[in-house]
């Protein structure tokens, strides 16, 4: 693999084997394109060490955690302990969580450090990118894919060749469609937590969350204007029909937004994001990118 001077890794012509493909966990921190620094973890796959399991060792997770998450969160964990079964996993802590630097902005600027994940994701090896993102990450991973596509990066809203932030396969757990939501007891308590400078004093220290003061702007793109802009990647929405922050008519709204390109998964019986997914839904999530992801 090779660098670029600007820092971002070139893809390799070399299809990854278990000879090329990195054997052993890693942990470090990344820089994003506006000067964070990311915790971020990376755990090889089954495949590695297994000639038998079923993924190809080219396939990497890139796993984004819902809000007031972290790469050390034991629910976190679980999902990559799963993951690992039909791939490598990449996690990591966004901005103002846990050990990451910076200050939270809820899904804003947490698009940066999804791409630098995914950028470390492929310059450990791996050619197929699959990115997971639940609840808060649900809506980054989405608005990740319309931004940095697989006909290339956009700018100022326009794409601009092929990039190693580009994702192969978009999947979306209890994510929102649109921004400001607040039809839900959970979801008026989060509000409270990210625009009261009381509640953002319970967010550094009971959630080991540092939520910047500042209202966006401008206003990001919202998760179901992004995702018209997915297509060709495969997209699949996945949502609890008990979910207590987002009632199901927000992946419904997805869905309808995707169209033919996306894949709805309604759970009966499921709650809201990492600890609400049953290892039976991340295997069938790991089915599903094994033979989606390029």
């Amino acid at each position: 693999m090779s660098t670029t001077p600007a820092g971002h890794v070139a893809r390799s012509t070399v299809r990854p084997n278990s000879e090329t493909i990195r054997r052993t966990s890693l942990r470090t921190f990344l820089h994003t394109d506006d000067g964070v620094t990311i915790d971020s973890v990376y755990d090889p796959g089954r495949a590695v060490y297994d000639a038998s399991a079923p993924p190809a060792v080219d396939l990497v997770f890139v796993v984004a955690h819902g809000f007031t998450g972290d790469v050390d969160k034991p629910h976190v964990r679980r999902v990559v302990e799963a993951l690992t079964q039909y791939g490598a996993v990449v996690t990591f802590s966004f901005r103002g969580h846990g050990a990451s630097g910076g200050r939270s902005t809820v899904g804003d600027k947490e698009v940066l450090d999804l791409a630098a994940a995914v950028r470390w994701a492929r310059s450990l090896g791996h050619t197929r990118v699959a990115t997971v993102g639940f609840s808060m990450g649900g809506s980054v991973v989405l608005r990740h894919a319309a931004l940095y596509g697989a006909d290339g990066e956009r700018h100022e809203g326009k794409r601009e060749g092929r990039t190693e932030a580009a994702t192969d396969a978009v999947v979306s757990v209890s994510a929102p469609a649109r921004w400001y939501y607040r039809g839900t007891a959970p979801m008026r308590k989060l509000h409270w937590l990210v625009t009261r400078p009381e509640g953002r004093l319970v967010g550094r220290h009971v959630f080991r969350t540092r939520i910047h003061h500042r209202e966006w702007d401008p206003v990001p793109l919202s998760p179901v204007e992004a995702v018209p802009g997915i297509a060709p990647t495969p997209l699949l929405i996945v949502h609890g029909d008990r979910d207590g922050y987002f009632p199901v008519d927000h992946p419904r709204m997805l869905a309808a937004a995707a169209g033919d390109n996306g894949e709805l998964w309604l759970e009966g019986g499921m709650g809201h994001a990492e600890h609400a997914a049953t290892d039976d839904l991340l295997a069938r999530i790991g089915d599903w990118a094994v033979s989606r992801a390029g």
